[in-house]
């Protein structure tokens, strides 16, 4: 080969590079398999002093398509995946952790609804069914003080593997959404960019439902929302669970010296209907300041303090839910590293005071850390309509109702429980962006104030949306039209015939 071939040789390789075509592999065998060499990547451009890195153009593969995709896998994606294929769509469930179940799975919370107490009214749906079969499979017990469920957390990836499986919905974990693609007319989305261990990648999707919790793909296609300023955000958790517990001497203990929800007001001021304050609650706070005056745990360690849950005859206390951190942004991965190591100091130093100070607890040590932090609060999209405090508190009622939920408020200081039978109708607009079309948002992230929010964000009212948002999407696709253009009367004719209750 001349010099002049060698060049022009390396020029197409460049050109072939710059171009983002896929490059060919060398193997060879060895007697331990086979050795894989792709050609180097092509360069991007390092700005320093902008302090941006301008990426080099790429052809990404299409990893599936689909009618639906549904990115996010708790309490919501699920739901609205089940929804979608259950109205006739074919549907992929995308999740960054490599497990389904969301908050329930990889924090350790095990109550998707712990409001039970006599005179509650719920939406049934997709959310009781999970409940049901997990206690059918023999993963929930009660808990401690009404009719609400314990889900194993661990367990409960199970139940949502054969949730999912059963249904056929095409699961695809440890992926991550890092970008949006849109049509040609900038406003209604195609697909998704993915990066996993295959690299980055594409799906297609007719129709896309943001349960991120985070409103990630709504941010990432420029839908507007709204984010509470740090200082004024609900706290994070770092939920843990121990073994070794005497839970008759603990149980006992609990009965001597019974917590109520007036006890909640101790170090805040709570604001509730009154009805609450008598309320059993499994609560724990006292006993920290007891251990702070003894000397056991640092005196700042002033943020330590909440609920117990689950109780195992193995001698595990599970979903403890006594770590708090404030003023961190769950959108900001700084932030987020220090929440999450400062989680597990403050769960030790509630660990030691337990062992300390509560009776069946003096052998206890630390079983797990949830696997990642819980989080309550982030973004909010502005939808077509944004629930607001009035709303929550007062039983709305809305025509494009999916589904309904119990008057349960819990955050920014207010507990309201629903005792009374009052509830208040879910609106679709709720869930559908502004800016963007073929994209849904349900979850904790839908659209709505402070006050709304309290109720919005717990897991049962996720699964509502979730499950409207799954039925929508399906039902759009039938009908050949948008999410922002379908007709809502098809949509809650599916919910029903799903077993939602609208009013």
């Amino acid at each position: 080969m001349t010099d002049e071939d060698k060049y022009q040789a390396r020029a197409q390789r460049m050109i072939t590079r710059w171009s983002g075509q896929r490059m060919p592999v060398s193997r060879r065998e060895t007697a331990e398999g086979e050795v894989l060499r792709h050609a180097p990547p092509a360069v991007g451009a390092l700005d320093v002093a902008q302090q941006v890195y301008h990426e080099p153009a790429k052809a990404l593969p299409v990893l599936t398509t689909c009618d639906v995709l549904v990115v996010g896998a708790g309490p919501a994606g699920i739901s609205a995946a089940l929804a979608a294929r259950r109205a006739g769509a074919d549907t992929v469930l995308l999740e960054r952790f490599g497990c389904l179940g969301g908050v329930i799975t990889t924090v350790g919370m095990e109550t998707l609804a712990w409001y039970r107490y006599e005179g509650t009214v719920e939406g049934e749906g997709i959310g009781i069914e999970m409940e049901r079969i997990a206690a059918q499979m023999g993963g929930a017990i009660k808990w401690p003080y009404n009719d609400s469920q314990c889900l194993d957390a661990d367990f409960f990836k199970v139940v949502a593997d054969h949730l999912i499986t059963e249904a056929g919905v095409r699961p695809i974990l440890h992926c991550m959404a890092v970008d949006v693609i849109f049509e040609e007319d900038g406003k209604r989305l195609r697909g998704i960019v993915t990066e996993s261990k295959s690299g980055r990648q594409v799906v297609l999707a007719k129709r896309i439902i943001d349960c991120s919790g985070d409103a990630d793909i709504a941010h990432l296609a420029g839908a507007s929302y709204r984010k509470t300023p740090k200082d004024k955000m609900l706290g994070m958790t770092t939920v843990f669970n121990a073994a070794g517990v005497d839970t008759r001497a603990f149980l006992d203990y609990t009965e001597s010296q019974p917590a109520t929800y007036a006890d909640w007001s101790r170090t805040w001021a709570q604001e509730t209907t009154g009805k609450e304050d008598t309320l059993r609650s499994p609560y724990l706070d006292k006993e920290f300041d007891t251990a702070r005056e003894l000397g056991v745990i640092p005196a700042d360690s002033t943020n330590i303090g909440g609920s117990w849950s689950a109780l195992t005859p193995a001698g595990e206390a599970t979903n403890l839910n006594l770590a708090h951190m404030y003023g961190f942004d769950p959108t900001d991965v700084m932030d987020l590293t220090r929440a999450e190591m400062q989680g597990r100091q403050e769960a030790l130093h509630a660990l030691v005071a337990l062992k300390k100070v509560v009776p069946g607890f003096e052998n206890a040590k630390l079983r797990n850390f949830g696997m990642t932090l819980g989080i309550r609060d982030s973004r909010k999209i502005m939808g077509r309509y944004n629930l607001c405090s009035e709303d929550v508190r007062n039983q709305a009622k809305f025509a494009d109702s999916i589904g309904i939920f119990p008057e349960f408020i819990d955050g920014y200081n207010i507990l309201i429980l629903p005792t009374t039978g009052r509830y208040f109708e879910v609106p679709y607009g709720c869930m559908v962006p502004l800016e963007v079309d073929n994209l849904l948002v349900a979850g904790r992230c839908v659209a709505g104030d402070m006050v709304s929010h309290a109720a919005m964000r717990n897991m049962m009212a996720c699964t509502v949306t979730g499950q409207g948002a799954g039925v929508a999407a399906a039902v759009s696709i039938r009908q050949d039209k948008s999410t922002a253009q379908v007709d809502l009367h098809g949509v809650q004719a599916e919910l029903e015939r799903q077993g939602v209750r609208l009013h």
